[in-house]
């Protein structure tokens, strides 16, 4: 399941298990989705995937702490991996850019993974094109700062989850927009039939340009339990990643 949680959330992740511990960060991913989708959940999956790869601590950005950790990813309970996120919660728009700005005076390990949850909710405070770009600009040179601070080799991964409306308005949309110049690579998320008892989602991964379109499944049973699976193939489906089915399964 690691591997597919690394492919779901890093578009670079075609490295093989022998290369793990020293592949470079993806390129920064923008995670679309809608209310109650289960982002949180994918994003805390990812820090603690990344936790337990043997490299720098994780930096999760949110503005209110985790009602609770998601089940079935064989990391959950880790207790080591748990300390290597450092949760933060900025609480403004302004909390965040100063957390940012200052993001080189911090000492101690540089982080190999930034996430950001709830990137609409800082958005809303100020609707303006100019700020989002403005923000979406910090964040890559934030990562690209942690990354020359990890050095050759490694670097630090970037993901940043959008809660997007079912019917957003033109402002809405020219937002996305400016957030799409500075992320080509993007996660859909979006609801699937549930099974009996499940949550179900489909995850389109549009890699940007560094490789085929690829989709998964991501379950959630009514305890809590995640599982993430490779979306079943379609007979005439181009959009299929039959190459990445490997590891899908729990």
């Amino acid at each position: 399941m690691a591997e597919v949680l690394r492919r779901v959330l890093s578009p670079s992740s075609a490295a093989g298990p022998e290369e793990e511990n020293t592949a470079e960060a993806g390129p920064p991913l923008l995670l679309l989705c809608g209310p109650g989708s289960g982002k949180t959940a994918l994003l805390f999956a990812a820090a603690l995937e990344t936790a337990g790869e043997g490299r720098g601590p994780v930096l999760f950005l949110t503005r209110r702490p985790l009602q609770s950790l998601p089940r079935g990813t064989g990391a959950a309970l880790d207790h080591l991996r748990l300390q290597k996120i450092r949760f933060q919660y900025p609480r403004s728009t302004r909390e965040l850019l100063h957390l940012l700005c200052s993001a080189h005076e911090a000492r101690g390990p540089a982080p190999s993974l930034l996430l950001l949850d709830g990137l609409e909710e800082y958005l809303a405070e100020d609707p303006g094109l100019q700020e989002a770009a403005y923000l979406a600009a910090l964040l890559l040179d934030t990562a690209d700062h942690f990354s020359h601070r990890v050095g050759p080799g490694g670097g630090c991964g970037l993901i940043v989850a959008l809660q997007t409306q079912e019917e957003g308005d033109s402002g809405d949309a020219l937002q996305l927009s400016v957030l799409q110049r500075y992320f080509p690579a993007q996660c859909w998320l979006q609801p699937d039939a549930p099974g009996p008892g499940q949550h179900r989602l489909r995850a389109s991964l549009e890699p940007g340009g560094l490789g085929p379109r690829a989709e998964w499944c991501v379950a959630f049973r009514p305890d809590g339990e995640m599982t993430v699976t490779p979306w079943p193939a379609q007979a005439g489906d181009p959009s299929s990643d039959k190459g990445s089915s490997s590891g899908g399964q729990r």
